[in-house]
Formats: C-alpha cells, sequence, structure tokens
C-alpha cells in the first residue's frame, strides 16, 4: 500500500518538489530555478526521470502541485503573471499521465494553508488565511475547517485585490494590486519606487541588485530609509487585510514565506496596522501568526499535504 505523497511547489523564481510521509516528515526534496525548464513537459519529464534514477516512485499515493493561478477543479495553471509558461497549462492531465497515480493541482498559497492545517501552527483552527509572501501575494483560505476553493477553483486571490488606485502596475495587466506592495518583488520596487528624503543616504543604493532580505537586514542595523520601506508594506499589507477580515472572519492571518521569515517584529508591524483600520466588530480578536513550517520546505509539504488531506477528512 503507498503511503507517501510527492509535493511540487511552482514558483516565479524557484521549483522544489520532495517526498513526504503521513507524519509530515519530508524524506527526500530538491529544488531547481524555473526557468530551467523550458515548457511543462520538459518539466514533468524531468521529476520522473530524476525520482526514478533515486528509486522514489515505488510508494506515491499521489501529487500534489501548487502553482499560481492553479485551478483546482480543472487541474490548469492559467494565465499565471509570474511564470514564463504562459496561457493555459493542463498540468495534472501531465502528471497523472506521466506517472499514472493521483494528481491534484491547486493553488501555491491552498496547498499552504492545508499545509498548516495538517501540520502547522492552524492545527486548531477552523477558520484561518494563510497569507504567501513570494515572488507574488497569494492566500488560502479556509471556513469552518473547510478550505474554500470557489465557483471557478480560484477563490483567494487576496494578492490581485487592489489596494491603490491607479498604482504599480502588476504582471497581471491590472494597476494597484497588493502583490505590487507586499510581496519580496514589491519590497524591492519600493527601494526604486518610494519617494523619499531618506534614500540618498541608504546603503541599498550601494547594492547592485538589491533583494528584500537585503531590506529587512539594513532596517534591523539602524538604516533608516530601509526601516521606512519595512514599515510602509506592513501598513499596505496590514490595511488590506483588515479589509479582508469582512470577507471570512477569520481567527488569524498566518504569514508563510518570504518576506514572512523576518519573523515576530514584522508581524507586529502588520497587527499595528490591521488594528488601525479594522471594523470595531473584528477589532482585537483577529491574530497575525508567522507559519511554523517556516523553518522546513513548507510549500513541499503543503503541496503533498493536498493528498495527505484525503486521510484526514
Amino acid at each position: 500500500m503507498n503511503h507517501n505523497a510527492l509535493g511540487i511547489d511552482i514558483g516565479g523564481t524557484n521549483i522544489a518538489f520532495g517526498i513526504v510521509n503521513p507524519k509530515g516528515e519530508i524524506l527526500y526534496e530538491t529544488s531547481f530555478p524555473t526557468k530551467s525548464f523550458e515548457t511543462p513537459e520538459i518539466f514533468v519529464d524531468f521529476v520522473y526521470n530524476h525520482l526514478s534514477e533515486k528509486e522514489l516512485l515505488t510508494d506515491l499515493k499521489g501529487i500534489g502541485v501548487g502553482a499560481p493561478n492553479g485551478n483546482h477543479f480543472t487541474g490548469e495553471i492559467r494565465y499565471a503573471p509570474n511564470l514564463q509558461w504562459k496561457g493555459i497549462i493542463p498540468l495534472a492531465k501531465l502528471f497523472k499521465e506521466k506517472f499514472n497515480i493521483e494528481t491534484i493541482l491547486t493553488n501555491d498559497a491552498n496547498a499552504a494553508a492545508i499545509g498548516e492545517k495538517l501540520f502547522g501552527c492552524a492545527k486548531d483552527l477552523e477558520n484561518f488565511v494563510t497569507i504567501t509572501l513570494g515572488t507574488g501575494v497569494g492566500s488560502g483560505v479556509f471556513i469552518g475547517g473547510e478550505m474554500v476553493y470557489g465557483e471557478h477553483g480560484v477563490a483567494g486571490e487576496y494578492g490581485h485585490i487592489r489596494v491603490i488606485p491607479n498604482g504599480r502596475l502588476c504582471g497581471c495587466g491590472r494597476k494597484g494590486c497588493l502583490e505590487t506592495y507586499a510581496s519580496s518583488t514589491g519590497v524591492v520596487r519600493s527601494i526604486h519606487e518610494l519617494d523619499s528624503p531618506l534614500k540618498a543616504t541608504s546603503k541599498l543604493l550601494e547594492i547592485e541588485n538589491p533583494s528584500a532580505k537585503d531590506v529587512f537586514d539594513l532596517a534591523l542595523d539602524g538604516d533608516a530609509f530601509a526601516q521606512e520601506i519595512v514599515e510602509f508594506t506592513a501598513q499596505i499589507l496590514g490595511s488590506a487585510l483588515a479589509d479582508f477580515a469582512c470577507f471570512s472572519d477569520p481567527k488569524a492571518y498566518v504569514l508563510f514565506g518570504g518576506i514572512s521569515q523576518n519573523g515576530e517584529a514584522f508581524a507586529e508591524k502588520v497587527k499595528a496596522h490591521l488594528e488601525a483600520n479594522i471594523l470595531n466588530i473584528y477589532k482585537d480578536d483577529i491574530q497575525i501568526l508567522i507559519s511554523s513550517l517556516n523553518n522546513k520546505n513548507a510549500a513541499v509539504l503543503g503541496n503533498a499535504a493536498s493528498i495527505l488531506w484525503k486521510s484526514y477528512q
């Protein structure tokens, strides 16, 4: 009887995959740059051959794939703005045909939420939202202990709710989306696009290709402009989460990946801006948590969990 699951996380920058057992232990994992795979077909063949060479195909019960704009119902990636694979991609079908086992494709943030529910800090929560802060911003919504998929299988696109009228141009083609401000790439954009008198003396300008991590590291070291960017990012995110609470009434927001790994200090800033903007009926009742899976490969865990989740229901 097969017990383990293959978890695959497709991000705008990297693709990670690994084998996970029902206890949430990662038995094997690896990652490669997303641009290494010119087509999805090349990628599927590569994963199969890689695991075959390592003799890791024999105990798999299924494959869980998380991807931007992943449609849970159709198994397709649909017009993902942060991926080089364009259009509609029937990825679940490609994996199922190659591996001949059940394959579930879902939004990467939904997979992260399932992983958090099974193995992380949301084990005892019935109503929560996981907010993924990576190349983009995603969200996985649990209401009443059930994942919310919506009519088209893509519910929870919080990253593409517009928070600034006619704001920054987003990869989706619209302007002002949350992910253009609160993602790792959004933080880097703030280095160049935030108008501040503190910019001229910032050490950020001395770095050839600064990253979001550079911003947070320099903020800790006292760089005033970096601190301003961190505060601006927390303000945008906290204010947006205050509005989003009106939809699902969560017990907690769980910040996952990317800039959330800067820990409780950032979470406290987000919480302060949430409380400053939230409707009175929710005041002081919504937690901001940092994913307890951040020190593991939570993306791989989450995607495998979409297969393992069935065993718990």
